[in-house]
């Protein structure tokens, strides 16, 4: 809580915290060096294996279980493990990722085992209909559990507009000016969390008067990184603006919205992504996020960190002080 990165023996980004058996869990994805020049693609980020990391308490040691899930087992992929996530149900563990097939598309695949370390096995495809990147899996009071899903950009959310993947989509980016802007995904899983019961749908985030933001409207609009938690019954769906930096929230009555844009949660951090998580811990709320301070700087090296959150008695986020 005092600033510094979660761990400093690897480049950790993206993470994902969980409380599973008393516990905090944390899975991140894992940055490595690489002499790929930046681009809008984001081939510098050339990440090959995740690791699991828990904690007793906030502030406290973090015990590295080592790699999880790695490239080479994964049948499916060719590169770029991105940003995963974790659930679980009915007594075992789910892992959910973003990769690149044979093709150069992203996909999403699931990965299971029976402790929340891991290691995790893959199924041999990628989960059927997925695309994008940024997987945000949540379970319900009810046992329902969502996948959430998007990114614009090197996450190829644009080249789906049409529903199928359209690759002169990456000239184009993303929609511009006063049109709705591209929304993330959102589909149930089926009951053995393998796959996708139903249509993937377009999740709407309105504005304070219950228009869809605006594609122009950068400060606000859904660029990747979603997040979704519940608390006293309001769901709330965060995310990161991308290319402005920002990481903010809106909120709902059902978790397939639609949702009201409430406001920022962080302001922009050191280097160029932000990509968080948030979860409640012994009574208390957190922010899980990523900046690049570990590596001076270094947009494709980044470092989880994490902060307390508070809620007012209306139900909005306020960041505690950096101490």
């Amino acid at each position: 809580m005092s600033g510094q990165p979660l761990v400093t023996h690897l480049y950790t980004a993206d993470p994902s915290a969980h409380v599973f058996n008393g516990k905090l869990y944390v899975y991140p994805s894992h940055d490595r060096k690489t002499d790929i020049e930046d681009n809008d693609n984001g081939d510098q980020y050339d990440m090959n294996d995740y690791h699991v990391f828990s904690l007793e308490s906030v502030g406290g040691p973090v015990t590295d279980h080592g790699v999880a899930l790695k490239l080479e087992d994964i049948p499916w992929v060719s590169k770029q493990l991105w940003a995963p996530d974790a659930a679980t149900k009915d007594g075992k563990y789910y892992l959910y990722f973003p990769a690149r097939d044979k093709e150069g598309i992203f996909r999403i695949g699931v990965a299971v085992s029976l402790v929340p370390e891991g290691p995790f096995k893959p199924d041999p495809e990628p989960i059927p209909e997925s695309y994008s990147i940024d997987p945000a899996s949540f379970v319900d009071d009810d046992g329902q559990a969502y996948l959430y899903f998007g990114g614009i950009w090197g996450g190829q959310l644009q080249c789906w507009t049409s529903g199928k993947f359209d690759a002169q989509a990456y000239k184009t980016m993303e929609p511009s000016g006063d049109v709705p802007a591209l929304m993330p995904r959102v589909a149930r899983l089926s009951e053995d969390m393998h796959s996708f019961a139903g249509e993937i749908q377009q999740l709407s985030i309105l504005d304070e008067e219950g228009q869809a933001l605006r594609a122009h409207d950068h400060d606000r609009r859904f660029f990747e990184a979603a997040w979704m938690h519940k608390r006293d019954g309001l769901y709330y769906f965060s995310y990161s603006t991308g290319d402005t930096h920002y990481l903010v929230y809106a909120t709902g009555k059902d978790p397939l919205g639609p949702f009201t844009y409430q406001g920022r949660i962080l302001e922009p951090v050191i280097g160029w992504t932000t990509h968080h998580s948030i979860v409640e811990f012994k009574g208390k709320w957190y922010l899980f996020h990523h900046d690049s301070s570990l590596s001076g700087g270094k947009n494709h090296l980044r470092c989880v960190k994490v902060r307390e959150i508070f809620y007012d008695a209306e139900g909005k986020i306020h960041l505690s002080p950096q101490s």
